[in-house]
């Protein structure tokens, strides 16, 4: 069992049947039917506690994709954490891999221009420089003496000597990362030899800080919306770094980390690999139960459903299916209204009444099942086509908010409503 003390975590990956609607998705979850029983989070993760404890910075979601060009090189990623704390470990993922993962040497350092990294550090595992996983494992790192702040970029890399033919990655980022040619080349802190870019995160899930007082989490979970297709490449302007930022300009007790684990493609109510990953529910322990600190949940999905053909019944069936599972375990779960698109036959007229039968439902019985729900649709929707984006707030694709639309809808999101931070509030014992 993990505790959240444990430095390192080992995890057999849970083999998932689907999600796939089969008419009783709903009453398959309350009786172990179609869907999965509800796992409780850690107590640690649950639990609002205002002592120092370690919580999720930041998180991404992986799927499978191939691997082989990865192997005997140094990959390095810049992440943005979201949480503050004196000292950090990361969650290092051989989820999907169909063979061993070895991660012969890992440092973490302050972000530098481009593929710099100042004073990178050494990461161990159980004490030693290398971490081997086997296929389905997952593993955290030793605890680093390496200040994390919120909004700080940190640069991680990783020497892959040993990658299956198929590892875990996110594949849209939207974050430039670097692969060196081949060799160890951790400890460098210049750019030199980086010369392949990425717009993925292979291997590395999360990264978690030793933080004094944590804020708790809000995790955002669905497809590319959420993921942040549209957004300004290396700009951190997604919808949940927009959420973030108004949380904290709203001072007080309303800041919380934000973590995004959205995938592109994403669909509710079936796994889609390799295009879009597994449901939302088949993914739920390892991006939802696994991440300690979360308190809230947002689901935005739905749109890559309805265009694949769901009918409205059977989106609604699966987000009642979700919010039961997220109530289960005991966090607040905020349903989110389907925006409108042209892209994909999203405006055909069986689709688009489809959506407005979720819609419909979300805004008149959402709060039955949720303790909120946000009206993505009204806030990106043109007032004058109902089919559409409204003109401003559209990427250019007529699916994808630019950066501004995804600042618009995290203005529609009811942060009053949120768990918001009882630490900030509450005298220090």
């Amino acid at each position: 069992m993990r505790s959240d003390g444990d430095a390192v975590r080992w995890r057999a990956r849970r083999v998932h049947a689907g999600v796939a609607v089969c008419g009783t998705l709903l009453a398959g979850l309350v009786a172990a039917g179609c869907g999965p029983a509800p796992t409780p989070l850690p107590a640690a993760a649950a639990a609002a506690t205002c002592a120092p404890g370690w919580t999720a910075a930041w998180h991404a979601a992986q799927q499978a994709v191939p691997g082989d060009s990865l192997t005997g090189r140094t990959l390095r990623m810049v992440v943005r954490p979201g949480a503050t704390g004196e000292q950090l470990r990361l969650r290092l993922s051989n989820r999907h891999g169909d063979g061993p993962l070895r991660i012969a040497a890992m440092t973490v350092g302050t972000a530098g221009p481009g593929a710099a990294v100042t004073r990178p550090v050494p990461l161990t595992v159980g004490g030693a420089p290398v971490a081997d996983l086997p296929p389905g494992a997952e593993v955290l790192t030793d605890p680093a003496p390496v200040a994390s702040v919120a909004g700080g970029p940190l640069t991680v890399s990783l020497f892959l000597a040993q990658v299956p033919r198929t590892i875990g990655s996110h594949p849209v980022a939207m974050r430039t990362a670097w692969l060196s040619g081949p060799g160890d080349r951790t400890a460098a802190p210049d750019p030199a030899g980086f010369d392949t870019t990425l717009q993925s995160w292979p291997v590395l899930t999360g990264l978690e800080v030793l933080a004094p007082r944590p804020d708790g989490a809000v995790l955002v979970i669905g497809d590319s919306l959420v993921d942040g297709v549209g957004s300004t490449p290396d700009g951190d302007d997604r919808f949940p770094d927009q959420l973030a930022a108004r949380l904290a300009a709203a001072g007080g007790d309303r800041p919380m980390t934000v973590l995004n684990a959205g995938l592109s493609r994403n669909r509710l109510l079936q796994d889609d690999p390799p295009a879009g990953g597994d449901a939302p529910l088949n993914r739920w322990d390892d991006d939802v139960a696994a991440v300690p600190g979360v308190r809230d949940v947002v689901l935005l999905v739905g749109t890559n459903d309805l265009a694949a053909g769901a009918s409205g019944a059977d989106l609604v069936e699966g987000l009642q299916a979700f919010a039961q599972r997220a109530r289960a375990a005991g966090l607040r779960v905020f349903l989110t209204t389907v925006p409108p698109s042209v892209s994909g036959g999203r405006d055909a007229p069986a689709v688009v009444a489809a959506r407005d039968e979720v819609n419909a439902w979300l805004l008149a019985d959402g709060r039955r099942w949720a303790d909120g729900v946000i009206d993505a649709a009204a806030a990106l929707g043109d007032p004058g086509d109902r089919r559409r984006l409204r003109p401003d707030l559209d990427s250019g694709d007529g699916l994808h908010p630019s950066a501004y639309g995804y600042r618009v809808l995290a203005a529609s999101v009811p942060v009053g409503e949120l768990s918001g931070s009882v630490c900030r509030t509450r005298p220090r014992s």
